[in-house]
């Protein structure tokens, strides 16, 4: 055997005999608890969605599902646990829409999202309502746009972090309201939400879902809501198409990520697992009542979403000068 033919066979003797554990830990798998990381506190939408999915996901796949709350930093935190994790499919990431903005709000993270992340699954949708604190004398979205117009720099809004589509939808709306709020990120729409009621913020936008109980009780008023029809969950409360902000048809998404270099099959059983979750009675209900759209995407669809949503976000940011507080 020439030299360049035995360096080529050492070469790939040596990748196959790397590739062993991981080819062997896939055709097993899975045969131990799976983790998933959700980057926001307990509470919010994503969470909800989780611990939604946890006992069927865990009954499609014969094993304990745990969940791991891992707040902060705009979900960068989780994502990069999640980056250096092994990349056998025990443990995964269900994120929010801010998975695309971060890497161009936080500098020098330590994994890349199109490097170290796997896309599974996009999985939910659910359009987000603009919520205010029950003293703000405004009843829809040119109601308050009026009010805040008066108040410069005076408002706050809060939002589950920077980067987030509520975080973004806020910056959309000042620009087309002409209004001028104060950003306060918090850990989750959780704790946003509590502040909202407590009037340390006077507005954020938030899913429909957790708005509706809130609004119900007459702690908060939803002023307006991103969808093209009125929400089932906030039937009272207009557009903004209605309330005179045309095309201004946002939402909020979910979706399933797995460490880079996880073996396809193992991908497709996630896939096949988690969808096989969403399609039961009870999830499907539960979805309804969240006002969520189930989705389960492809994994190279979800890739390529991704890569638009990127793209996307990253002018935006540009555009509005957006960074991280």
């Amino acid at each position: 055997m020439t030299r360049p033919l035995f360096q080529l066979w050492i070469a790939v003797s040596t990748a196959l005999l790397g590739a062993l554990p991981l080819m062997a830990s896939a055709q097993g798998y899975p045969d131990k608890p799976v983790r998933v990381l959700v980057p926001f506190a307990p509470g919010g939408l994503v969470d909800t969605y989780a611990r939604t999915l946890q006992p069927k996901v865990a009954e499609a796949l014969g094993q304990q599902v745990i969940i791991e709350n891992r707040g902060g930093a705009g979900g960068t935190l989780a994502e990069a646990q999640l980056a250096k994790s092994p990349a056998d499919g025990y443990t995964v990431m269900m994120s929010g829409d801010s998975v695309p903005s971060n890497p161009h709000l936080y500098k020098g993270l330590a994994y890349d999202l199109f490097r170290d992340l796997a896309p599974v699954s996009l999985l939910a949708r659910v359009p987000l309502a603009l919520v205010v604190n029950a003293n703000v004398p405004a009843n829809n979205a040119q109601e308050f746009a009026v009010w805040a117009r008066t108040r410069p720099g005076q408002l706050s809004y809060g939002s589950p972090g920077t980067g987030t589509s509520n975080h973004f939808a806020t910056e959309i709306f000042k620009g087309l309201a002409r209004i001028d709020m104060v950003h306060v990120p918090y850990k989750g729409g959780g704790p946003a939400m509590i502040d909202l009621i407590g009037g340390q913020v006077q507005a954020m936008f938030t899913s429909v879902f957790l708005a509706a109980p809130q609004v119900k009780a007459g702690k908060i008023k939803a002023v307006g809501v991103s969808s093209e029809r009125r929400s089932a969950l906030l039937p009272e409360s207009p557009t903004f198409v209605e309330s005179g902000f045309p095309g201004f048809v946002t939402g909020s998404w979910s979706g399933l990520f797995a460490p880079a270099g996880t073996p396809a099959t193992v991908i497709a059983r996630l896939h096949a697992d988690f969808s096989r979750a969403m399609r039961t009675a009870e999830v499907e209900a539960r979805f309804r009542e969240l006002g969520t759209e189930a989705v389960a995407m492809p994994p190279a669809e979800f890739a390529a979403f991704l890569r638009v949503e990127h793209d996307k976000l990253g002018r935006l940011i540009r555009e509005l000068n957006v960074t991280v507080n």
